[in-house]
């Protein structure tokens, strides 16, 4: 039985889909370099994934760098290019080849698109980001300007589940980074990077193992005691 207060919290097991005793089909929606992409195919290949397999690797930007790196390792690529389309007709093109090749966890690396509200219904807790702060600081664009700008001692990442919002899903994983005194954008964001590329591995493997379940807005191993709610009656921070 749950201890007291458990009526108050939800628990979702994130594990069921995306994952059971089935393989996890991976599709990796990318506009740029591709570098995080890259690090959770060498992960599925090097084992550190066990039963993950990258389908496919969707790409919005013709050209983008990340296709002939994530090509190279010899993954399904294809490009959907974004511009001058619908927003929507766009998202259903990306929709259908996810259900064609059968998906069943999405992850984005650098993809310069938000997901609607109708895509993420579908894909519910199927979806992860990873940002490059430490959320809920900095959401949306230009977040180590911004770090550095407030003056924070540590920034970091932040691999999340995606919903209807700007970067306000479910934290799964964080890694903090030192704001040094004499970082630029760029010296910030090469070391958020690095980071980025271990934290994402690690919350797939978290979110697929089965240990963890969603209470709330905290992703925890299973059996943790839920809280409260912040705040008693309507205002209450549920998620």
């Amino acid at each position: 039985m749950l201890g007291a207060g458990a009526s108050s919290a939800t628990r979702l097991a994130v594990s069921q889909p995306p994952v059971s005793t089935a393989t996890t089909r991976i599709a990796i929606l990318i506009s740029g370099r591709g570098s995080n992409g890259e690090s959770i195919a060498l992960a599925c290949r090097d084992g550190r994934l066990p039963g993950c397999e990258i389908v496919l690797v969707v790409s919005n930007v013709p050209g983008a760098q990340g296709i002939e790196r994530l090509r190279a390792l010899g993954l399904t690529t294809v490009t959907l290019e974004g511009r001058g389309r619908d927003r929507l007709e766009h998202e259903e093109a990306v929709a259908s080849l996810l259900r064609k090749f059968r998906v069943n966890l999405v992850c984005l690396a650098g993809y310069k698109r938000v997901m609607s509200p109708g895509f993420v219904s579908e894909w519910k807790d199927r979806v992860l980001n990873v940002h490059p702060s430490l959320l809920p600081a900095f959401p949306g664009m230009h977040a180590q300007r911004q770090a550095i700008f407030y003056g924070v001692q540590f920034s970091g990442c932040t691999v999340h589940l995606v919903d209807a919002g700007i970067d306000s899903g479910v934290i799964l994983l964080q890694h903090a980074v030192e704001v040094l005194d004499t970082d630029s954008v760029e010296s910030l964001s090469d070391r958020i990077l690095t980071e980025e590329h271990v934290a994402y591995v690690e919350a797939i493997r978290r979110l697929i193992s089965g240990e963890y379940e969603v209470q709330d807005r905290r992703f925890v191993r299973r059996g943790t005691e839920p809280i409260p709610p912040l705040v008693q009656g309507p205002d209450a921070v549920r998620r």
